[in-house]
């Protein structure tokens, strides 16, 4: 079976994590795989070799993406893959299609969205769901909200859930790696950690006003909140932060913006957190709470979306419109040892539900049944 994946977006926050999980498991099946991408950017994974790349460099989202997809996609493959709903509009050289839908954000949201992101998410997105032989999404809460949004058949939706890499998201003992990653990012000893793009539906907001509505409790007064983002301006994708941060001196004392953290740092810095809080109003599955879990962080998070799905019993809801709720809940994990002990242990078992491995047997099985199904 040979395989065409568009791996444009593998070192993007999310579709990235998914394309470098999947991708060496998928290899690991001996499965033929050709990749569409950067070449300079793909061969800087080990994986890589051996991997035919065609070199295709054009904006995501853009009307070159469209004219170079159907030019570069080969015919030699039986299925094109798209690990995103940005997939081909003209006509491409194989018949058969699968595509990933993480979720239908733009969708669910889409009044907040300017006209060009409207046109866009409604053509992408239903185009993609028409001409794929079969959708992959990753949880159960994001195929509900295909369906609900698109109105395609359930029947083409396939759930697999994502991974972690257990190599990487893991407890480290060493003191001097843990020592030398605290001062690399000015870490105190014990903070709160929140890891995401900062848009509005991950909430920051809210996070913000919850912690800042406890700097004057006694058992916080040594905590810190620390935001890991993609880059030192990523807090413009919700400018409500910047007026909420300019008013308030002591949250401009007390909350720390990383600016970028390397894949290789960001399991030291969960493993250095007291606690990890995730307010998100809307995610199709949110892989930074299993990552905390795996490196034997405390975990709170939203009781909504696909975050009950993930994290089961292994973590501490909050309500995320209620920012006094999301306060006690921070209160509550930092005050209560025994809760944020039996919280870690439930976590690394949680964590250990979700490979890459699994998914990628997943993922082919559901590539066989396409081509099974063109055969009949």
């Amino acid at each position: 079976m040979h395989i065409c994946i568009d791996a444009r977006m593998i070192n993007a926050s999310g579709i990235g994590t998914y394309l470098q999980g999947l991708i060496p498991s998928l290899i690991k099946e001996r499965l033929d795989i050709t990749l569409l991408g950067n070449p300079k950017e793909i061969v800087k994974y080990d994986w890589s070799e051996n991997l035919e790349i065609i070199e295709m460099n054009s904006l995501i989202y853009s009307i070159n993406e469209q004219l170079e997809l159907s030019i570069k996609i080969p015919k030699c493959a039986d299925i094109f893959w798209s690990p995103h709903f940005n997939t081909p509009i003209l006509p491409i050289r194989i018949k058969k299609r699968v595509v990933t839908i993480h979720d239908v954000f733009h969708l669910a949201f889409f009044r907040t969205l300017d006209l060009r992101e409207k046109l866009y998410a409604k053509v992408m997105i239903n185009t993609a769901v028409r001409l794929s032989k079969k959708i992959i999404t990753v949880s159960k809460y994001s195929k509900s909200e295909i369906i609900k949004y698109t109105r395609v058949n359930k029947d083409k939706i396939v759930v697999i859930y994502p991974g972690t890499n257990k190599e990487r998201f893991k407890v480290y003992q060493n003191k001097i790696l843990l020592n030398r990653i605290r001062k690399k990012y000015n870490l105190p000893e014990r903070f709160f950690l929140f890891v995401g793009n900062v848009k509005p539906h991950k909430n920051l907001k809210s996070l913000l006003k919850a912690f800042e509505s406890l700097i004057g409790e006694e058992i916080i007064k040594d905590y810190y909140l620390v935001i890991v983002g993609k880059e030192k301006g990523f807090i413009t994708g919700d400018k409500e932060i910047f007026k909420i941060l300019e008013r308030s001196l002591d949250l401009r004392k007390r909350v720390i913006f990383t600016g970028f953290v390397s894949n290789e740092d960001l399991p030291i810095i969960y493993n250095l957190a007291s606690v990890f809080v995730f307010p998100s109003f809307y995610e199709g599955f949110g892989l930074p709470p299993l990552e905390a879990m795996a490196c034997g962080c405390p975990v709170l998070v939203s009781n909504v979306a696909s975050l009950p799905e993930v994290c089961g019993d292994a973590a501490l809801y909050c309500d995320p419109y209620d920012v006094d709720y999301i306060a006690e809940k921070m209160l509550q994990l930092a005050n209560k040892e025994e809760l944020k002990e039996e919280l870690r242990e439930k976590g690394f078992e949680r964590a250990k539900q979700f490979s890459w491995e699994k998914a990628a047997k997943e993922h082919i099985k559901v590539f066989k049944e396409v081509l099974k199904g063109d055969e009949k």
